[in-house]
């Protein structure tokens, strides 16, 4: 604990956050996570393996993050997704932008930095792109049009606290209930041990990164903003820090980013998986990019991406980020059917 508190709040936010990606980033890419696939499979009525690796992850995030605000250690009270008016306008429309983005890109923005580390030049490039729109819907030309759809349905921070609206330990019960929904198909598919261990170490580290910001919120000096996994705004900020800033200033996000395309690439080192892929013929380039543009602008509007908004933001029961994980799931669907089955 010394050598930690000789530390300054930059550094171990940074640590933190590395900590968190490390974990995120090796099992998201030995279990294959992902909301695009776990989407495809659900509508088009053959939920199996991929379906419930999305479960597994999804379940365990929500129990143990639910867990943890139980015995105190999370405050709900500290928690921006709860405390701040938010955007059900924006969880609609950027849910739904983003839904059509990831089947357009064949992947959502955690896993085209998952997959770029594998030596996918096609999630690199799109990874890219998604990064550029949404500084772009932050803070440049598009954030205007941003705050005008965000703007036309907001709630107060009363209203954004899903868990209040439901009976007491109703949000611990749903994710035993998904979890033993998951744990079936995994066992009925034969999605295996590894890659079911993979998918719950998955969520497991989302609630990690809830757990270590407020453990290191509790004793610093400094005001610790309490977040997890996440990877529009922090991919944004990473990706502009290297271009403005000499020295990116320290911070959980920065982590994040670094730690999960590190554990993805070590990880695919040491299973063989690591292989150079570029777009083809077959592939196409138009697609992913208009994908990638629909991610950025879509996530930034939403409050995240499908594991910022979808399964972080789900876990401590924001009512946004439910309505923008409803919304992707349903564009997704629709998305697959018009341009993949149609």
């Amino acid at each position: 604990m010394e050598w930690i508190e000789s530390l300054d709040t930059g550094q171990v936010s940074v640590l933190i956050g590395i900590t968190t990606g490390l974990l995120f980033g090796i099992f998201g890419q030995q279990s294959r996570f992902c909301l695009r696939a776990a989407c495809v499979e659900f509508w088009r009525g053959q939920p199996g393996e991929k379906f419930a690796i999305w479960l597994l992850a999804f379940s365990l995030a929500l129990i143990a993050t639910q867990v943890l605000m139980s015995i105190g250690h999370l405050d709900g009270g500290s928690i921006r997704q709860l405390t701040t008016t938010g955007s059900l306008s924006g969880a609609i429309v950027g849910g739904s932008l983003f839904g059509w983005g990831m089947v357009m890109a064949r992947g959502c923005a955690s896993r085209l930095l998952i997959l770029s580390a594998t030596g996918n030049q096609r999630a690199l490039v799109a990874g890219l792109v998604v990064t550029l729109v949404s500084q772009a819907t932050l803070r440049g030309g598009l954030s205007p049009v941003r705050e005008e759809i965000g703007s036309w349905w907001l709630i107060d921070a009363a209203s954004r606290d899903l868990a209040a609206w439901l009976p007491s330990g109703a949000p611990l019960t749903l994710g035993l209930v998904l979890l033993g929904l998951g744990i079936y198909l995994a066992i009925k598919h034969r999605a295996g041990g590894y890659f079911s261990l993979g998918a719950a170490l998955v969520g497991l580290s989302v609630a990690l990164g809830w757990g270590l910001t407020a453990w290191h919120a509790s004793w610093s000096f400094d005001i610790v903003p309490l977040k997890s996994v996440s990877f529009t705004g922090p991919s944004a900020d990473t990706l502009m820090g290297i271009i403005n800033m000499p020295r990116i200033p320290l911070s959980f996000d920065i982590g994040i980013v670094l730690g999960v395309f590190a554990g993805s690439f070590i990880a695919s080192v040491l299973t063989g998986q690591f292989q150079l892929q570029s777009f083809t013929q077959e592939t196409g380039l138009s697609r992913y990019l208009i994908g990638a543009c629909l991610m950025g602008f879509g996530g930034m509007l939403a409050g995240g991406c499908a594991v910022g908004a979808g399964v972080t933001g789900g876990a401590v029961m924001a009512l946004t980020a439910w309505v923008a994980l409803l919304f992707m799931w349903l564009n997704a669907g629709l998305a697959d059917r018009v341009l993949d089955r149609g």
